[in-house]
């Protein structure tokens, strides 16, 4: 029996650091050790901890359950307690997560930024003005780099936009939010190229 698929946690915003490190002392054999908090554990340590929101207040805003809500945060603040005590560096990234908003990435400066509105697609980056915007998508960490296939992957052949395929809905159904082309399967598009 396999078990039930994970339900996707609402994230408002991405963090605006990505970790910290440990300051002072060294870690064993010279390497720094790192804890991988994931982004839904930083969006329950800052609902519960830094928002003052009680579990059941925070589980409704992350729209799972209170139990859920209750074990991401049992994890969260053990591996904050761990990276602590070891002198461990905090890495925030990953997570079975989508954000409440659309956010985009400047490929040119690496900012991140939302658009509240979804029917303007942002065409410069609002701190250094270019044009290389794209869709900012959180990597899931629980998915080894070498089992993300092709075929896990809709793009646009016109200007390279990718997004995660979702199995419920065809690509060549998908409009491209940037250039406005048909989307297809990367597969299909690397079939083509060879």
């Amino acid at each position: 029996m396999s078990p039930r698929p994970t339900r996707l946690r609402r994230v408002s915003n991405p963090p605006g650091i990505s970790g910290f490190r440990p300051y002072g002392g060294t870690a064993k054999g010279g390497q720094p050790q790192s804890v991988f908090l994931h982004l839904e554990e930083y969006e329950v340590i800052r609902l519960c901890d830094h928002e003052n929101l009680n579990h059941h207040e925070a589980a409704r805003v992350m729209d799972v359950s209170r139990p859920t809500l209750t074990r991401i945060y049992a994890k969260a603040r053990a591996k904050i307690a761990d990276a602590l005590v070891t002198g461990k560096q905090i890495i925030i990234e990953g997570g079975k997560i989508y954000f409440d908003s659309e956010w985009y990435k400047c490929n040119g400066c690496s900012c991140l930024f939302n658009q509240p509105e979804k029917s303007v697609v942002p065409d410069i980056c609002p701190l250094c003005g270019s044009s290389e915007i794209v869709n900012f998508v959180p990597v899931d960490e629980s998915i080894p780099v070498t089992r993300r296939a092709p075929s896990d992957i809709c793009v646009c052949p016109s200007c390279g936009y990718e997004k995660d395929h979702e199995p419920s809905q065809r690509c060549k159904d998908e409009v491209c939010p940037v250039c406005g082309s048909q989307l297809m399967r990367k597969n299909n598009l690397l079939a083509k190229d060879i």
